[in-house]
């Protein structure tokens, strides 16, 4: 029998340009980090489903490096389907990013590995 881990099957979903994210078929409730079984409930029917990208900062802080490396943002996301993941905001400078800013999830690439990181999204007038 030929399993694949949940974490590979996130990578490929990556890979292939989607954000992808577990739901439990009996609750309903989204779940990240991807895994085997629902937490709470150890419920085994968790189904990959499209992720919307939306999302809000829960929580930020600057890296600062040395320069001339540029220092960046550690960021903790409510996603818009109910988990929270870490990631980074970028297109402002780092001390910009503010809790409660809307964000938007894209895929790039970060040494050759896909990731998601997010873009602050403005606010509908």
């Amino acid at each position: 029998m030929d399993v694949t881990h949940p974490d590979a099957e996130f990578r490929a979903f990556l890979v292939a340009g989607r954000f992808m994210i577990q739901r439990s078929k009996s609750s309903g409730v989204h779940v990240f980090y991807p895994r085997a079984v629902a937490p709470g409930t150890g419920a085994r029917d968790l189904e990959w489903v499209e992720a919307s990208g939306r999302g809000v900062v829960y929580s930020t802080t600057v890296v600062r490096k040395k320069p001339p490396e540029p220092s960046y943002n550690v960021a903790l996301i409510d996603l818009a389907e109910g988990p929270r993941m870490m990631s980074r905001v970028e297109g402002v400078e780092p001390a910009a990013v503010a809790i409660g800013m809307a964000v938007q999830a894209r895929i790039v690439d970060q040494d050759g590995e896909p990731v998601v990181v997010f873009d602050a999204v403005e606010p509908a007038a």
